[in-house]
């Protein structure tokens, strides 16, 4: 088993469609954060319906960014997720990538099982745990599984799943702005309010340290829901309805902000998208 990294136990969490054929801002941060050449990372492509797609590609894009020591893990059952040797790439890894697809097929196949002990432990040891889309959903303790999209939030509308729980208190949502997944969001959020709901857009990420902070990267935002003080109908609306929520605090987050998810607030914030002729402007002044 590799030894501890000596890093902060570290999720990067992808809104999925990230860029791999340009600058790859998203993914090259997650390999440098990896160990950059040194990094040993294991690509898991079992939500995938393109498994031998997905890992080609993402073989090649690591390989482009510096990564050297790449390694695939694919339980195609949850008693795959046994295997003693899956369990021993993932206790050498620097970096673990869990691709985009079926959420499902993750929440069947990795919580509870010995692959998904290996990578609460990498976690613990601060190798970074990374996904996209259907794996950044499986990081919280409850995922949506499936659920109807949309703007405005219905009861019953969308359905709660078993995650990893590697990041709790926190349900994740991901391909937001571009599939209009608002409404699902604020529905599950509503209706649990101990939980903070967090959707993130297409090509964006966000980088969670030590479980309570996180720094956004990439083209969009990251949306942050707390329902904690609000009121809703969720106890007494039909299935289906729409759903009244009143005094939901939403944050829309974009890359360099920083968020503490303890505290639910606003840390830090440096513009990363600066006007042009503003900035043009002031350095002629």
């Amino acid at each position: 088993m590799a030894r501890s990294t000596g890093k902060p136990p570290t999720l990067f969490i992808i809104g999925g469609a990230e860029d791999r054929v340009g600058k790859a801002t998203v993914l090259r941060r997650f390999v440098r954060l990896a160990g950059g050449r040194r990094s040993r990372i294991v690509i898991i492509p079992t939500a995938s319906s393109f498994q031998d797609e997905v890992v080609a590609a993402y073989t090649e894009v690591f390989s482009r960014l510096g990564a050297t020591d790449l390694s695939v893990v694919n339980p195609e059952t949850r008693v795959d997720a046994d295997d003693a040797e899956a369990v021993a790439l993932i206790d050498r890894s620097t970096g673990v990538f869990m691709s985009g697809g079926s959420q499902l097929k993750l929440s069947q196949r990795l919580p509870g099982t010995p692959l998904g002990e290996a990578l609460h432990r990498a976690h613990e040891r601060g190798a970074v745990i990374g996904g996209t889309s259907a794996g950044a959903s499986i990081m919280s303790q409850f995922m949506i599984s499936m659920g109807d999209e949309g703007i405005t939030p219905r009861q019953r509308h969308s359905q709660l799943s078993a995650g990893l729980g590697l990041l709790d208190g926190v349900i994740i949502d991901q391909h937001f702005g571009q599939r209009a997944r608002y409404g699902r969001l604020m529905s599950m959020v509503a209706a649990s309010p101990n939980l903070i709901g967090i959707g993130i857009d297409e090509d964006t990420a966000i980088e969670v340290v030590d479980r309570s902070v996180f720094t956004v990267h990439g083209a969009g935002a990251v949306f942050v829901l707390d329902c904690r003080a609000a009121l809703s109908d969720a106890p007494e609306a039909r299935r289906g309805a729409p759903m009244m929520v009143s005094g939901a605090v939403v944050h829309s987050l974009p890359a360099g902000a920083t968020f503490d998810l303890r505290e639910v607030r606003l840390l830090d914030f440096v513009e990363k998208h600066p006007d042009a002729a503003v900035t043009l402007a002031t350095a002629k002044a």
